[in-house]
């Protein structure tokens, strides 16, 4: 069971992580042995500069799309129960919660080291396009070194 939203709103991460462990039909999953989870954050600070705000725009379709192949990839690669992304578009401040990964296995090795998969594959593979406010204006926020050298290790 994946899924994949898109959207603007806040999202409450102790709700997304009960869910996650959660059957189709409401109950525990028992077979549920690991849980692993990420939150990504708006920072104040890039490059140097200070970020007032940060704008995400996405395609919609092509966006949703692209995460849950990263997503099947993880699932394929791993034994996962579950799998789910939000991530956040729109207008967001520094210490909003731009980005949620979870997953469960019955081990934590596969439940962590899936997480730490999807997240690399979304940094780099999902299409958004990023805008930071900063004091002498806004700027795209390009695709960094780091984030391509982390897919190599997959």
């Amino acid at each position: 069971m994946t899924a994949v939203r898109v959207q603007q709103q806040a999202f409450d991460v102790g709700a997304e992580l009960r869910a996650l462990r959660q059957t189709a039909d409401g109950q525990w999953d028992t077979r549920v042995g690991a849980v692993a989870s990420f939150v990504g954050t708006v920072r104040d600070m890039n490059e140097g500069d200070t970020v007032k705000t940060l704008v995400l725009e996405h395609y919609p379709g092509m966006t949703e799309s692209s995460i849950q192949e990263i997503i099947d990839q993880a699932m394929g690669r791993w034994p996962l129960f579950n799998a789910r992304v939000i991530h956040r578009i729109g207008r967001l401040q520094p210490a909003d919660e731009i980005v949620w990964v979870g997953v469960t296995s019955a081990h934590r090795e596969a439940a962590l080291e899936a997480c730490a998969f999807i997240m690399d594959f979304l940094k780099s593979k999902a299409p958004f396009w990023k805008k930071e406010s900063i004091p002498q204006g806004d700027r795209w926020v390009e695709a960094r070194e780091k984030d391509e050298a982390a897919l190599k290790r997959w």
